[in-house]
């Protein structure tokens, strides 16, 4: 198989949760321009057609849907499958975008775990690991009958390591981790390989989420993101396009013989013990 064709994503149906985020958004927007079809999922109409309009904007031709579900409402994710399989009648990635953190699942520095939000907290896993499991669960059907299929879940740089004060994203994502390897074996042994289930794990990128914590208004770092710079060998935060890559390997059949695992992308944090 040539090089073009073992990256060729044109004309595969990806499903992207969360698609109206900064790194899922333009993860969705990449794809569209190398010829796939993107289905956007998010939970706000308004601002899946601000995404659309952005995409079409940019690249008139591209094929792309927009669909209003929340990850947490099975019946929301049962009409939009039923609506991607009207329009375009199959399935072959799914990207677990959907994710996020609330300030009472976060120990801030004048706090203890003894003041933990635990609602929060149950609200964030719900968010992060629930909103990544539904979602397949509910598209799995149509995985299986693409014959050819690949699930990415959006994995975290806190999940195997103690990042201080994210103690409910950092505990969802572990457990998105955990999921990923359990479904990659439980597919991959009922498929022969047919559906491949693997793990982006960034590394620190700015996004609305974070930007209080780690920047100043006038766009200095703050000491966290003094910090995580310190600990990063690159020196800097990640760029949203510098995960498209990734992505697109993991969606193309240039990954067809990898499943279950996590792939880093993150400047090295993880390998820099800060020493």
């Amino acid at each position: 198989m040539s090089t073009n064709a073992l990256f060729n994503v044109a004309g595969k149906v990806v499903v992207v949760t969360g698609a109206t985020g900064a790194l899922t958004g333009s993860a969705a927007d990449y794809l569209a321009t190398q010829g796939a079809r993107v289905v956007y999922l998010g939970r706000t109409q308004a601002k899946l057609d601000a995404s659309l309009a952005k995409i079409r904007a940019a690249a008139p031709s591209a094929e792309v849907l927009a669909l209003a579900a929340d990850v947490s409402d099975r019946a929301a994710l049962e009409r939009a499958r039923d609506a991607i399989l009207a329009k375009w009648g199959r399935v072959d990635a799914l990207l677990n975008g959907a994710g996020g953190n609330q300030p009472g699942a976060t120990i801030t520095p004048d706090k203890t775990f003894a003041d933990l939000d635990f609602a929060a907290f149950e609200q964030v896993v719900a968010l992060n690991l629930h909103g990544t499991v539904l979602p397949t669960l509910v598209f799995t059907p149509a995985l299986l009958a693409s014959g050819s299929a690949s699930v990415v879940n959006y994995s975290s740089a806190s999940s195997a390591r103690a990042v201080t004060r994210v103690i409910g994203y950092s505990a969802a994502k572990a457990a998105v981790d955990n999921f990923t390897r359990w479904l990659a074996v439980d597919l991959g042994r009922r498929t022969k390989g047919g559906v491949r289930v693997n793990a982006l794990v960034p590394g620190f990128f700015l996004g609305e989420q974070n930007r209080r914590l780690l920047t100043n208004e006038d766009g200095s770092l703050t000491d966290r993101g003094q910090t995580i710079c310190r600990q990063t060998p690159f020196g800097r935060f990640g760029q949203a396009d510098e995960l498209h890559g990734a992505i697109h390997y993991l969606v193309s059949d240039a990954s067809k013989f990898v499943t279950g695992t996590t792939l880093v992308v993150d400047g090295g944090f993880g390998a820099f013990s800060g020493v």
